[in-house]
């Protein structure tokens, strides 16, 4: 069993930086891990996603060159750094465990979220 927490979200103007934490507690820290996000009214979309050992990971296109995905395996920590955030950026952004694919349904564990707002 493992146990996610997200930090980090908040309100930012267009063309600003946050970066989102996601604690993970539980097991062992060995385990893929991603990012997704859910605007109002749309389906949860893949963000990112990285190897357990960090050194593969996977971004969609609509986030690649701007956001960056990392971990520190030492503090069980897995990041989302965002740059040149953009208005569509806006949703509530969860953390998942259990795998680097972009489909929900093959993720074995999630967060509660973490509210972005980007403001134009």
């Amino acid at each position: 069993q493992v146990q996610l927490e997200e930090f980090g979200g908040g309100l930012v103007q267009a063309g600003g930086s946050l970066r989102l934490s996601c604690t993970a507690s539980g097991r062992a820290f060995s385990i893929n891990m991603g990012w997704f996000r859910q605007a109002p009214g749309r389906e949860r979309e893949f963000v990112a996603a990285i190897t357990a050992t960090g050194g593969t990971k996977y971004y969609s296109d609509s986030v690649k060159g701007r956001f960056t995905i990392s971990r520190d395996n030492a503090k069980t920590i897995v990041y989302l750094q965002m740059n040149s955030l953009k208005p569509e950026d806006t949703a509530v952004y969860y953390c998942a465990a259990g795998s680097t694919s972009t489909r929900t349904g093959d993720y074995l564990y999630w967060g509660q979220g973490t509210q972005v707002t980007v403001s134009s």
